[in-house]
């Protein structure tokens, strides 16, 4: 349909202002070594510990080196505990992740944080659903692809943290294609891939006889991503003995082949992602604190596909089109993706519409992310571990359910509006509102 004069521009400079409104909070400490300091938790990630790197570092022995994470998302102030010695408690109880509400208490050891409300913050989201080959139209990843450019232009070291499938390796080539070092070459370096023995000499290169097998010499991903970008790939799997030795190339930008002693100098920009949570890695001894804060100059959180279920029906009809060019993803497989928990994230939705375009059965796809009718349980559950109220689970639910059944009806009825709403005897105008509101697009005449 051709849209009148005008109206484009004034839909797009609409959608670049596109911003979020998150609830801010201040945390006060009213009990113990550092009574009297506070610090603000809005869109970016605030952490407390006894590490000098923390945005508040409480001087309490009880506390760990990197005890909590808070960040606000749309559905409140998220508090994560890492992993701490001695736990995190909320209000007398101990949790593992809780939302705040101001008011409450927050006993970290023996130090004891009060939180008060600071307002709200407004957060810039990205008018686009894609970045690079990314896709995602959830506030978590369009928060993402808006910070990205600013990212790519600049040479910061970067690190991706997310569950495995989460896409963090497309975020770091979309970086790089991105970036001043585009004509460079991309090196990737899957560091739990490799061999502890030979990791050295994948990173670094080795000489003619440095050790048994090496017949020759050998150019290592750091001298091979020179003017490019290197890719360290689950950068947590690194042994704790190689890790010094990283540290010093990026501090020094300088390596040397094992066997060899000529310096060689280093052009390029370092990603690092991981599926682990490095700073639970550094409270158990298991990655050093100095090359933690080297590596996570920037920090960039995937979300798991569980935190954006809305971009299940945007991911699966990509996917449907590389399998079944020129196709589109049946109503009632989308109806079946959506109730699933996809523990394997976007890799697993992946082969799920690549089984589902093979077996063509609409009788089989409510087993292909082989959840069936655990789904629904396993989402009851997601909610108590977050610490969801009865009536927000509920909400949580209705809105998931909401949107996937009028993406079904609309997809059903040709994606005419009007058609669609005959169809379930739904006021057509109410109808239109329910897809605006879940991002599902329609035309003004109710055509695609």
């Amino acid at each position: 349909m051709h849209e009148p004069e005008g109206t484009g521009s004034t839909r797009a400079l609409a959608r670049s202002r596109a911003e979020l409104r998150l609830q801010r909070v201040r945390l006060t400490v009213a009990a113990g070594g550092a009574r009297g300091r506070s610090v603000d938790v809005g869109a970016d990630e605030v952490t407390i510990g006894t590490a000098p790197g923390n945005d508040l570092v409480l001087d309490d022995a009880s506390v760990s080196r990197h005890h909590v994470a808070l960040t606000s998302t749309p559905r409140g102030v998220l508090l994560r505990d890492l992993g701490s010695t001695n736990g995190t408690r909320v209000n007398g109880v101990p949790v593992e992740r809780a939302y705040l509400l101001p008011g409450a208490t927050i006993v970290l050891g023996q130090a004891e944080l009060r939180v008060e409300s600071a307002g709200e913050t407004n957060e810039l989201l990205s008018p686009e659903d894609r970045y690079g080959r990314a896709l995602g139209t959830c506030p978590a990843m369009r928060r993402i692809f808006a910070l990205l450019p600013r990212l790519a232009a600049a040479d910061a070291t970067i690190l991706l943290e997310g569950e495995t499938g989460t896409g963090k390796s497309l975020l770091a080539e979309a970086i790089h294609e991105a970036s001043p070092r585009a004509a460079g070459p991309f090196v990737v370096v899957d560091c739990g891939a490799i061999p502890p023995t030979l990791i050295e000499s994948e990173l670094f290169g080795h000489e003619k006889g440095a050790f048994t097998g090496a017949a020759t010499a050998r150019v290592g991903a750091f001298e091979s991503a020179r003017g490019g970008t290197l890719f360290l790939d689950e950068i947590g799997e690194l042994p704790l003995e190689m890790q010094p030795k990283l540290l010093r190339a990026l501090e020094e930008r300088v390596v040397k082949r094992v066997g060899g002693n000529d310096s060689i100098r280093l052009d390029l920009r370092l990603i690092a992602a991981t599926n682990r949570e490095l700073r639970e890695e550094v409270n158990r001894g298991r990655f050093r604190s100095d090359l933690y804060y080297r590596v996570a100059t920037m920090r960039l959180r995937v979300p798991p596909l569980r935190e954006r279920r809305e971009d299940i029906p945007l991911l699966a009809a990509h996917f449907y089109a590389q399998y079944a060019p020129g196709g589109e993803p049946p109503a009632e497989l989308i109806t079946s993706l959506m109730r699933q928990d996809w523990p394997g994230n976007v890799r697993e939705l992946r082969s799920a519409v690549e089984r589902a375009v093979l077996l063509d059965d609409p009788e089989v796809w409510g087993d292909l992310g082989d959840r069936g009718e655990a789904a629904a349980p396993a989402a009851a559950a997601a909610a108590l571990v977050d610490g969801l109220s009865f009536r927000a689970a509920k909400e949580r639910a209705v809105a998931e359910w909401e949107r996937a059944y009028v993406q079904a009806l609309i997809e059903r009825h040709g994606r005419n509006l009007s058609r669609a709403a005959r169809a379930v005897r739904m006021d057509r105008n109410h109808l239109r509102e329910l897809l605006r509101r879940h991002g599902v697009a329609v035309g003004d005449d109710g055509g695609p």
